[in-house]
C-alpha cells in the first residue's frame, strides 16, 4: 500500500463532515430499510433475483442477440461495444452527425466508468449531469463517492457553497430551497438539449426495452425532451422476460433507500415522437434512441464459474450503505469507479487488477454485505478469490511468503518463535497486556493494549489438564487455533473443562497448527494447502466422533476452505470433507448437549453480561441463539447492547494493517457495550476476545471480557 492511499485513508477517518454524513445515513438506512422489508418475505425474494440473474449470465449471448433484434424491429439502433473507446467514438459519432451541441445526462455510472462527460466536453459538447446528486459533484469537480447517491459524502453547507459558486449568489444551506433552485437551474438544459444520456436498470428480452428507477423526474426529462436517446448498458442489465423485472422492481428501491418504491419507473421500448423546434416552429418528430450494450470485461466474468456471479448485481449499493469500512472512508477512498466491495470486484474487471489491488484490503470480511445483497452475492469470498488469481500471477512479496510458506507452514518453527516471542516481550509487557511500544509502533499499542503470549501454551498444559472418563458419551478433539493455544491458554482450559464436565472424552492432537486463515487472506492458498494437510494428517491420528473449535472463523476454515482448495486432488479433497462433516462450533456444540441433558449453572451468578456477535459465527456459521442460551445456563443477567454483529475491527491482520480504521471501529462496539453497563462482555472469538480486551483495558478495565466457555466454566463446580 503506497504513503499516498495510506494518507487518504487518514484525511477520510478525520474529516468529521463526511463520516458524520455517512454515520447519520448508516443508522436511518438500518431502521428505515427494516420498516420497507416488513411483510415482505426477503430471503425468498432475493433467492428469486439471484436465480433469475444467475441464469442470465449464463445464458447472456442468447439474451444480447434477442434484446438486439427485439429493439431493433422497434426502431431503435443497438450497438455492441466491447471497450469505453468504442463507446465514446460511437456518441461522438451520433453527436457529430446529428450537430449535437448541448447533452443532458441522467445518472448513469457506466458513463462514469468510461469518463465521457470528460471525453465530449474535450469535443467542444456541453454537459449537463440532470441527477441532483450528480449535478452537484459535477459542480464540485469530484467523482461520485456512492453508486446510488453520487453526493452521499458532503453535508449541507457544503452543498450549499457549490451551489453559491455556480449561480453566483448567496444560496442558504436549506434543503428545500436547494432542490427547488436546482430545478429552476436545470430546466432550461433540458429544453435546449439535442442529446439525453442515460444508463438502465434492466434491459428486457423479451421486448427490447429498458427500464429505469428514478425519483426525481430528470430521468424522463433527459430520455423523452432530447431529439437523441442514448442508454449506456452493461450487459449485466439483460434479463430474459419482463416476468424478471417484477422482483427486481419491488426489491432494488427497499434496499437501495429504504423506499417501497421510486417515484418514477420509466420502460422506454423504441424512439418516441418528442416535439423539436424548427425555424422557431414546435413540430412533432420520431426521435432518435441508440441502445449500446456495453462490455468492458463483464462478458468475461459472465463466462467466469466464480466470477458471474457478479451478474446478480443490481446496483442497489445496499452493500455499501452496511459497510463497516466504507461508512469510515467513503467512496473516494474505497473505491476507483465504483465504490466499496462489490466496487473492488467490478474494478478488476472493467480496469484492471492492478487498480482493484490498491484498495482490496479494505474489506474487512465482516459479511455485513452479504447479509443485505439481493443478488446474494459473496463479495468477501471473490474479493478473496481476486487476490488469490493476483498471487497466482504475481507471486508473494518476500516477506510474505517467508511468512507464511517458511514459518507458520513449519509448525515446530512457527511455535518455536512463539515461544522465544514469549521471552522477548518482557521489556514491553505488563502482565497479559502489552500497553506500550517504542519508536515507529508507538501507534499500535496507543488506543489499544495487545495480548501478550502466553509464558506456558495451552499444548504444554493439556497432559495435566485432561482425565479420561471411565464411560465418555463422545470422543472429542480439541483444534485450539493459534490464538488460544499462545496467547490465551485459560480459555483453551475452560473449553476442556467444560467438555470434560459433560463426560465427553476430550484428546489434543499435538501435531495441530494454525488453520491458515491469515494467510488466505493474503492468496497464500500453497501454504494453506501445506497447514490443512499437517492438520487433517494429525486429526485423522485422533479419530475423533467431533471437532470442537472455540472460533469460529477456524471452523468456517475447516468446513469450508480446506475441501475447496483440495478439489484438485480428489483423496485429500475427501478426507477433508469427512473432517469438515465432523468440525463443531463449541458453542453451538455445547448448547445443545445442555439442552439434551438439561444442564444449568452449579453456582449461582450474579455477573451482567453482554454479549458480541462474532462476524464469522453470525454470518457465516449462522450461529447466534445459543451462546445466549449458554450465558443463561450459566446463571447469569444478560443484556443486550446496540449492534451486537457489528465488527469489532479485528479480523485477523486487519486490524494491525489498518489501525487508523480498527480503532474507531472498536471505539464504536466499546461505546456500545458501555451504554448497557455490563460488567462483563462475552464473545465466541479469540480473535474479537484480544481486539475489545485490549480496547477496554485502556478505557474501562473494569469490564471483563470473557468467551464464553470461560463463563461456562466459572458455573462448574
Amino acid at each position: 500500500m503506497n504513503k499516498e492511499f495510506k494518507a487518504s485513508i487518514t484525511r477520510a477517518v478525520n474529516d468529521a463532515n463526511l463520516t458524520g454524513a455517512l454515520g447519520k445515513f448508516s443508522e436511518a438506512y438500518k431502521v428505515n430499510r427494516a420498516k420497507a422489508y416488513e411483510g415482505i418475505d426477503f430471503e425468498s425474494l432475493r433467492q428469486n433475483i439471484a436465480d433469475r440473474k444467475a441464469y442470465a449470465a449464463t445464458h447472456i449471448d442468447l439474451l444480447a442477440a434477442a434484446f438486439k433484434q427485439k429493439a431493433e424491429a422497434l426502431g431503435a439502433k443497438v450497438f455492441q461495444a466491447d471497450s469505453p473507446e468504442k463507446v465514446k467514438e460511437y456518441i461522438l459519432k451520433v453527436a457529430r452527425d446529428n450537430n449535437v451541441k448541448n447533452v443532458v445526462k441522467s445518472k448513469s455510472m457506466a458513463s462514469e466508468e468510461i469518463h465521457l462527460n470528460a471525453f465530449l466536453e474535450k469535443n467542444d459538447i456541453s454537459v449537463k449531469e440532470t441527477d441532483l446528486g450528480e449535478w452537484i459533484i459535477q459542480l464540485a469537480g469530484q467523482r461520485p463517492s456512492h453508486m446510488v447517491m453520487p453526493a452521499i459524502h458532503l453535508n449541507r453547507q457544503q452543498c450549499a457553497d457549490y451551489f453559491s459558486q455556480e449561480l453566483g449568489e448567496n444560496i442558504p444551506a436549506d434543503i428545500p430551497f436547494m432542490v427547488q433552485t436546482a430545478r429552476k437551474n436545470l430546466r432550461g438544459e433540458f429544453l435546449q438539449a439535442d442529446m439525453g444520456i442515460s444508463g438502465a436498470n434492466i434491459a428486457i428480452a423479451e421486448n427490447g426495452a429498458i427500464c429505469l428507477f428514478t425519483n426525481e423526474g430528470n430521468g424522463r426529462l433527459a430520455t423523452t425532451l432530447p431529439r437523441i436517446h442514448v442508454a449506456i448498458v452493461g450487459y449485466e442489465k439483460l434479463i430474459p422476460t419482463i416476468k424478471d423485472a417484477l422482483p427486481i422492481a419491488r426489491l432494488l428501491p427497499r434496499n437501495a433507500t429504504a423506499q417501497m418504491m421510486t417515484s418514477y419507473f420509466s420502460m422506454i421500448s423504441g424512439p418516441s415522437p418528442t416535439l423539436i423546434k424548427r425555424d422557431g416552429e414546435w413540430i412533432e418528430e420520431e426521435k432518435e434512441l441508440h441502445i449500446i450494450l456495453f462490455d468492458n470485461g463483464r462478458l468475461e466474468a459472465a463466462r467466469d464459474e466464480k466470477f458471474k456471479q457478479i451478474f446478480q448485481c443490481v446496483r442497489c449499493a445496499g452493500c455499501l450503505n452496511v459497510c463497516t469500512t466504507y461508512q469510515l472512508v467513503g467512496g473516494h477512498v474505497y473505491g476507483h469507479i465504483y465504490a466499496g466491495g462489490i466496487g473492488a470486484i467490478l474494478t478488476a474487471f472493467v480496469n484492471s487488477m492492478e487498480d482493484f489491488e490498491q484498495f482490496s484490503d479494505l474489506c474487512i470480511g465482516c459479511r455485513k454485505c452479504t447479509e443485505v445483497c439481493p443478488g446474494k452475492i459473496d463479495i468477501p469470498g471473490l474479493i478473496e478469490e481476486l487476490r488469490n488469481r493476483s498471487v497466482q500471477k504475481k507471486g508473494l512479496p518476500f516477506m510474505l511468503r517467508t511468512l507464511f510458506h517458511d514459518i507458520i507452514a513449519n509448525r515446530r518453527l512457527f511455535h518455536t518463535l512463539l515461544r522465544a516471542g514469549s521471552v522477548a516481550q518482557k521489556p514491553v509487557q505488563s502482565g497479559q497486556f502489552i500497553r506500550h511500544l517504542p519508536l515507529f509502533m508507538a501507534g499500535l499499542a496507543k488506543d489499544r493494549s495487545l495480548p501478550a503470549i502466553a509464558k506456558v501454551p495451552l499444548r504444554d498444559e493439556v497432559a495435566s489438564i485432561i482425565k479420561k472418563p471411565t464411560s465418555p458419551s463422545k470422543k472429542v478433539a480439541f483444534f485450539s487455533g493459534c490464538a488460544i493455544d499462545f496467547v490465551l491458554p485459560d480459555t483453551g482450559k475452560s473449553v476442556i473443562k467444560v467438555l470434560q464436565d459433560l463426560n465427553i472424552e476430550v484428546i489434543f492432537p499435538e501435531d495441530q497448527g494454525c488453520c491458515g486463515k491469515p494467510a488466505l487472506g493474503y492468496g497464500a492458498t500453497e501454504a494453506v494447502v501445506i497447514m490443512a494437510k499437517n492438520n487433517i494428517r494429525a486429526f485423522e491420528a485422533a479419530n475423533p466422533d467431533v471437532i470442537i473449535a472455540a472460533c469460529p472463523t477456524c471452523v468456517e476454515t475447516w468446513h469450508t476452505s480446506y475441501p475447496e482448495l483440495l478439489a484438485g486432488e480428489p483423496e485429500w479433497q475427501e478426507r477433508a470433507a469427512t473432517l469438515a462433516s465432523k468440525t463443531r462450533e463449541f458453542s453451538q456444540f455445547v448448547a445443545e448437549e445442555y439442552k439434551a441433558t438439561g444442564k444449568s449453572a452449579a453456582i449461582s451468578n450474579n455477573s451482567k453480561v453482554t454479549l458480541h456477535d462474532s462476524c464469522h459465527q453470525k454470518r457465516v456459521l449462522g450461529i447466534s441463539q445459543e451462546p445466549r442460551d449458554l450465558i443463561d445456563a450459566a446463571g447469569c443477567t444478560f443484556v443486550e447492547m446496540k449492534d451486537p454483529d457489528k465488527c469489532c475491527g479485528m479480523s485477523g491482520v486487519f486490524g494491525i494493517v489498518h489501525t487508523e480504521l480498527s480503532m474507531p471501529i472498536l471505539q464504536q462496539k466499546m461505546d456500545n457495550i458501555q451504554n448497557v453497563s455490563a460488567d462483563t462482555v462475552a464473545v465466541t472469538c479469540p480473535g474479537c476476545m484480544i481486539q475489545i480486551r485490549g480496547g477496554l483495558d485502556k478505557t474501562a478495565p473494569q469490564i471483563k471480557v470473557k468467551h464464553v466457555a470461560d463463563i461456562l466454566a466459572e458455573s462448574i463446580t
